[in-house]
């Protein structure tokens, strides 16, 4: 079953699954400053643009279309979005 989601007035949205025991949403995101928090690991993989992200403890890193970046369980994190972006992101 999908799940649709969406966050901060529309600027941020996603479709969800659950299949063959994996968790995964798609997702797109509108310019802007965000705070997400984790109840698992999550893998983010860029799909089309940039993120720029602040982790727990670390300095702001740019991830563009092509990378990843992981965060831990029970964290919050900063995303910085300069243009229209998508992710794929795993929960683990």
């Amino acid at each position: 079953m999908l799940k649709v989601n969406e966050y901060f007035e529309g600027k941020v949205k996603s479709i969800g699954l659950t299949a063959e025991g994996t968790k995964a949403t798609v997702g797109v995101m509108a310019p802007g400053d965000y705070e997400f928090g984790t109840t698992s690991i999550e893998v983010v993989k860029v799909i089309v643009g940039k993120l720029s992200v602040k982790l727990p403890g670390a300095d702001w890193k740019d991830f563009p279309a092509g990378t990843e970046f992981r965060v831990e369980a029970n964290l919050k994190f900063q995303l910085k979005v300069a243009a229209d972006s998508a992710y794929l992101c795993l929960y683990l």
